[in-house]
């Protein structure tokens, strides 16, 4: 009891000395912020106490030399094993080096730590100790202290994997999907993961607590929409009648406005079925906002904002205000809507350096009405990922040239005393993906479906049934070897 008396009481003080010094932050005119300024600089103290409601008293990533003598627990898997001298523990913080004693007395705890193989999950209990000279690992954040094995338990013995949990080990995109539980275990995910997830909180923080947002979380089983993509349709039970996927929470952010909510977000899952295409998935995440009696300028000052209180601090700063760029100006200097201005590729006019051509194609088309020919300058520049604003005038929606049934409910709510109201959607994986510098935005996704979209571990999408398909009033047309359906 004294024992746990003393472990309780060395965590609250440790939760005293990481508390916050609380300070305002001028974030817009007029509005301030109370938020915690931790004492701890590394990124691990940052987050709430990680060793609270756990069997370990420390984390493999924080012994240092200040904890030599300490008695520690710690958990996780068995990155190496050395000359049965040696283990090396890793969990999410980083590793520690656990010296495996060689005196007859441990024999059978040694035994017990030299039948690990790599990737075994483990608890291990032991005294912290400095490395004799000469055998520190500067490159390693605990490379000063080894933690000397006086009780082993051993939670999972790990079987022979497809591949080596190690960075610099190269892996196929097909088998990392696969067996992704594995794959996410590299230093790297785990870096992706938990920063996106501290980049979410962030955002929550600034919407909610700065600018008076409201959290509201929106149907996943909607109704077909009109235009835009193609949407995944889900079976019900009541003949020829089907749901459908959202493509974003498009139309409940404009009812929502109608509700009196004045300031609506979501970290939204969004879904579109737009099959192989490149760095696509069929289902993917925004951070969908919506605000009433408001202007353009209003909306880029928020999200402004979003992403300069967001952004990492380890990546820089965020200069405001961001650059702008008309649709006018984007089609006649790049020739697309959604230019990327990375290397300022701009399309220059050089009608009349070719005027004199005697190359058909080229004397046709300056010859033309309008017609030019223009060439790419490629200097370098900056990065500019663009958002699209949408400003909506509810008095607008009576022209449409959909079936105006497909959106009755819609119509009927906006002549029911709707505000004006305009909103964003920034899509999250991908400004993710460009914080940690991915090459995909499948590495920034914990579950993410393939090219194809499949999910490679569970064999997803998967066979239903006859049977099963019964209560849906469904059958299949299987395609024959024609090409034709039967």
């Amino acid at each position: 009891m004294a024992t746990k008396s003393r472990f309780l009481l060395q965590r609250a003080v440790s939760g005293l000395r990481a508390h916050a010094a609380w300070s305002t932050s001028t974030l817009s005119p007029g509005r301030r912020l109370w938020r915690p300024q931790l004492r701890h600089v590394s990124w691990l103290r940052e987050l709430p106490d990680v060793l609270s409601l756990s069997l370990r008293s420390h984390t493999c990533g924080e012994l240092r030399s200040h904890h030599l003598g300490d008695k520690v627990t710690l958990c996780g898997w068995v990155q190496y094993l050395r000359q049965d001298l040696f283990i090396i523990l890793r969990d999410f913080s980083g590793l520690t080096q656990i010296l495996i004693p060689q005196e007859e007395s441990a024999r059978h705890l040694k035994a017990a730590l030299c039948d690990l193989t790599a990737e075994s999950v483990i608890k291990v209990t032991g005294t912290v100790r400095r490395r004799p000279v000469g055998q520190e690992n500067k490159g390693m954040p605990t490379g000063e202290i080894e933690v000397l094995a006086e009780d082993v338990e051993v939670f999972n013995v790990c079987r022979q994997l497809p591949f080596e949990i190690k960075d610099f080990i190269r892996k196929s995109e097909s088998l990392r999907m696969q067996y992704r539980y594995l794959d996410l275990r590299s230093s790297q995910m785990q870096k992706n993961l938990r920063l996106r997830s501290k980049l979410v909180m962030k955002m929550r923080e600034y919407l909610c607590n700065v600018h008076g947002f409201v959290d509201v979380e929106t149907p996943t089983l909607f109704k077909r929409t009109p235009g835009g993509a193609k949407e995944f349709v889900v079976p019900s039970r009541e003949p020829g009648r089907f749901y459908s996927l959202p493509q974003s929470p498009q139309q409940f952010k404009q009812l929502l406005m109608v509700a009196g909510i004045d300031r609506y977000f979501q970290i939204a899952r969004c879904y579109r079925d737009e099959g192989s295409k490149p760095d696509r998935q069929p289902e993917f995440t925004q951070v969908d906002m919506e605000m009433s009696f408001v202007d353009q300028a209003g909306i880029m000052s928020l999200v402004e904002g979003l992403l300069q209180y967001a952004w990492p601090a380890e990546n820089g700063s965020l200069k405001v205000p961001f650059q702008t760029m008309t649709y006018e100006e984007a089609m006649r200097d790049y020739g697309v809507d959604k230019p990327d201005t990375r290397f300022s590729m701009k399309l220059v006019d050089i009608s009349e350096v070719l005027l004199s051509s005697e190359i058909e194609f080229l004397q046709s088309a300056v010859s033309q009405p309008g017609g030019s020919i223009q060439a790419l300058n490629v200097p370098r520049g900056a990065l500019l990922e663009s958002c699209g604003i949408s400003l909506r005038n509810p008095s607008a929606f009576h022209f449409l040239w959909e079936d105006p049934s497909l959106l009755s409910h819609l119509l009927e709510a906006l002549d029911s005393g709707a505000p004006p109201h305009g909103g964003i959607a920034l899509g999250l994986d991908r400004l993710v993906s460009i914080i940690v510098r991915a090459s995909s935005i499948r590495d920034v996704i914990a579950f993410p479906k393939s090219f194809r979209g499949h999910d490679l571990m569970s064999r997803a999408p998967d066979l239903v049934s006859d049977e099963e398909l019964k209560s849906y009033h469904i059958s299949v047309r299987w395609p024959t070897e024609e090409g034709e359906m039967k």
